[in-house]
């Protein structure tokens, strides 16, 4: 990731979680749309005030709880309310592109793009809703490297008495449950569709854990050919050169990032199928032979 891009998703991230902060404290001259609901009873998600400068609003805070302002100073009132900016009054659009980085998570986390035929332009920064309502979808084919503990996966095998696979494990994919996911046990001897933790991953070898019935802890060898394939909503799993689809409300006056900041209310990724070993190998063949490094 390009350190320009890595510094500014950092600090999209940190400034959405300080104003959602700044929004949930008490303002004695807030709107009174300011603090809201993530998702309203029709099911649109609500972002409530967006404060242009942060640093600003904290000033104003600081001088309320300090006595020194008390809603008579117009050159402080006027200035503050002037920096906000209530998002759900700003239409909503569709915008499309390629992945140039992404950080945080479903929580508040950021997606850097260029819309398709923007050439060098700035990117625009897909901001997702800091309570984790943003509809975040990714799927596609990703390396077996990207398969690590802590992540759900979902597969089909048959295992024994003790947990362990005798065939090749072909083909899992990387998933994100729902809050009221209730796992299954696993029945030995019989082809289960299981969904797992991974507890670990070293070399070919798949150690997952079931969180029901007897068999808790199952052991699968990986095929070399083996098909890793997410289809969920974690955004560590984003890459540059991904296809990115966006819908959200787009601000790019006074505190927006790059091109413009897009407050999402859904986020579509689509992953840029992995290189084939193959064709890994010969890249570094020609880069050997050229005298160039090939990443």
């Amino acid at each position: 990731m390009p350190r320009s891009f890595a510094v500014a998703l950092a600090a999209v991230v940190a400034c959405c979680a300080s104003r959602e902060s700044l929004a949930q404290r008490y303002n004695p001259y807030a709107d009174a749309q300011e603090i809201v609901a993530p998702v309203a009873p029709d099911g649109t998600i609500q972002w409530g005030t967006f404060f242009k400068s942060a640093q600003l609003q904290r000033s104003y805070e600081r001088l309320w709880n300090l006595g020194a302002c008390r809603g008579t100073n117009k050159a402080i009132t006027e200035p503050v309310e002037n920096n906000k900016l209530l998002i759900d009054r700003l239409p909503e659009g569709e915008f499309a592109g390629v992945v140039q980085a992404a950080n945080g998570t479903r929580a508040g986390g950021v997606v850097a793009f260029t819309e398709k035929g923007a050439g060098d332009g700035a990117a625009l920064f897909a901001q997702l809703h800091p309570a984790g309502v943003s509809h975040l979808t990714v799927t596609g084919t990703v390396g077996r490297d990207d398969v690590r503990p802590g992540m759900a996966v979902r597969l089909r095998a048959v295992v024994d008495e003790r947990g362990r696979a005798a065939e090749l494990l072909r083909a899992l994919t990387i998933v994100t449950p729902s809050a009221d996911f209730v796992p299954q046990a696993v029945q030995p001897g019989k082809a289960d569709a299981i969904v797992a933790t991974v507890v670990s991953v070293k070399s070919a070898t798949l150690v997952v854990r079931v969180d029901a019935g007897r068999l808790r802890r199952l052991t699968f060898t990986l095929a070399d050919d083996a098909v890793v394939t997410v289809d969920g909503a974690r955004l560590d799993l984003v890459a540059a050169g991904d296809a990115v689809e966006v819908k959200g409300r787009l601000w790019s006056g006074a505190g927006s990032t790059g091109a413009g900041t897009i407050f999402a209310s859904r986020v579509t990724v689509t992953k840029r199928p992995p290189a084939r070993p193959e064709t890994r190998e010969v890249a570094a063949g020609a880069g050997a032979a050229s005298g160039r490094s090939v990443e």
